[in-house]
């Protein structure tokens, strides 16, 4: 009987299978480095976009944050020109005030009464005369109620019999508020 050798057969196809396998080994390893290195660049583009977006947005964050710094300051000279505008209007009101005070006061004050000092401060008249009797002050006090270029409420803040006069009398001291009121009765 005749002797057949089948292990170079084997032998050869064990080592073409063992080439295939090594060959697809290869491929595979091939083929993942490949992703990987597509992957690495998809990445680093994203990467690098968003590097210059982030770069984009801090610049135009830097100019906005210097256009509300001019906004501020503008805002800021805004409010000073109105407050100064207030200021004038409010001078330019209260000019021809004086001038009514002074018109006004020799209508309102009764006879017997005499003025020794008239002082402002801001809106606050103060007066200080001489009057013959009580009777005259509380006349004085009503016609400043009265007149429209003075406050509703004038303070008799002092009075006292002057004893060294020869001729009896009472010193007082009235407190009473003008402008802002004699505007609003004026419009009236």
């Amino acid at each position: 009987m005749a002797r057949i050798n089948l292990l170079p057969w084997r032998e050869e196809r064990r080592a073409e299978q063992k080439k295939e396998f090594l060959l697809a080994l290869g491929f595979s390893v091939l083929a993942g480095v490949l992703v990987i290195l597509v992957i690495h660049t998809y990445m680093e583009g994203r990467i690098d976009n968003q590097n210059a977006r982030n770069r984009f947005i801090s610049q135009h964050i830097t100019q906005v944050d210097a256009q509300i710094k001019e906004i501020q300051e503008i805002d800021k000279q805004r409010e000073e020109l109105k407050t100064r505008m207030e200021l004038i209007q409010e001078l330019q009101h209260s000019r021809p005030e004086v001038v009514h005070i002074f018109d006004e006061l020799p209508r309102i004050i009764p006879d017997g009464v005499h003025l020794t000092s008239l002082k402002r401060t801001g809106n606050l008249l103060e007066i200080r005369g001489r009057a013959e009797s009580n009777t005259r002050i509380s006349a004085f006090l009503r016609r400043l109620t009265e007149s429209p270029w003075f406050g509703d409420s004038p303070d008799l803040a002092d009075f006292s019999a002057d004893e060294k006069s020869p001729v009896p009398s009472i010193n007082f001291y009235i407190t009473v508020s003008v402008g802002s009121q004699s505007a609003d009765k004026e419009g009236n």
